[in-house]
């Protein structure tokens, strides 16, 4: 896991190609920046919150058609409640109105919607909106467009844990059964088997830091922090950061030889 030095972002945006056989098969975004998007603009933030989600919608898009399997976003975090009450009740409503206008597009794309996170702790209309796009998007066998919402890192390792030790509580299994495989089908992650660990993950804004964010799945991500803020994220962009991700050498902890090693 190398994170990203300034320098490597200054690849040339005029001609970005891709290695078609080096795809990240799932990326993670953490979409920060939208209220200094709207501030620069003078805006009010849920402006910002608006020019966001349209920006998911082409960002998926792009996502789907480069190859990406996964496409995980951070929508909503479990300390995103601290946050005004207006602003909040403005993010509640955002699923309604993605879904309404995007379901089609998913469909006609054959993209999945899944959703990690505490749920049962949104309001009824939230889950009611998630809930249909679900639903309705189940049997696309494409790319599956993942949303993290009140989500924590932390409380999902801990959830994890509660949840194995009620099954050795219950007979079901001995401590000695938990091994990182078996941890790893008890986070919120598991429906998405052996595309759950995201190969890139991605925050824009140019923060640099993680936010609770997957914790323990990105033990062996590549890191890309970009400065744009999520507004301004374009497919150009993501096309830089995957780039920026094809030209590392991801070797998991060991001495794996690069293929220029080996002529």
């Amino acid at each position: 896991m190398f994170f990203n030095d300034r320098h490597e972002e200054r690849a040339d945006k005029q001609a970005i190609e891709l290695d078609g056989q080096q795809i990240p098969q799932h990326i993670a975004i953490i979409m920060d920046g939208n209220g200094r998007w709207a501030k620069g603009q003078n805006l009010p933030r849920v402006a910002g919150h608006q020019r966001g989600m349209e920006v998911v919608k082409d960002i998926t898009k792009a996502a789907s058609d480069l190859g990406v399997k996964v496409l995980t976003l951070y929508a909503f975090s479990t300390e995103n409640w601290k946050r005004p009450e207006t602003e909040v009740g403005f993010l509640m409503k955002l699923p309604g109105k993605f879904f309404d206008t995007f379901v089609p597009d998913l469909i006609a794309n054959n993209i999945r919607v899944n959703v990690i996170g505490y749920v049962d702790q949104l309001p009824a209309y939230t889950q009611k909106a998630v809930k249909n796009a679900i639903a309705q998007t189940a049997n696309n066998t494409g790319m599956v467009l993942n949303f993290a919402l009140n989500y924590g890192g932390r409380s999902e390792i801990v959830s994890g844990a509660q949840e194995l030790a009620q099954q050795v509580l219950n007979g079901e299994i001995k401590p000695e059964d938990i091994d990182e495989t078996r941890f790893s089908q008890a986070l919120m992650t598991a429906s998405l088997n052996k595309y759950a660990d995201p190969d890139l993950l991605i925050r824009t804004s140019g923060e640099e830091r993680l936010s609770n964010f997957l914790l323990w799945q990105i033990a062996y991500s590549e890191f890309v922090f970009v400065d744009e803020h999520w507004p301004d994220f374009t497919s150009e962009v993501l096309k830089r950061a995957i780039m920026i991700y094809q030209s590392r050498h991801r070797r998991f902890g060991g001495l794996a030889e690069n293929k220029s090693d080996k002529k």
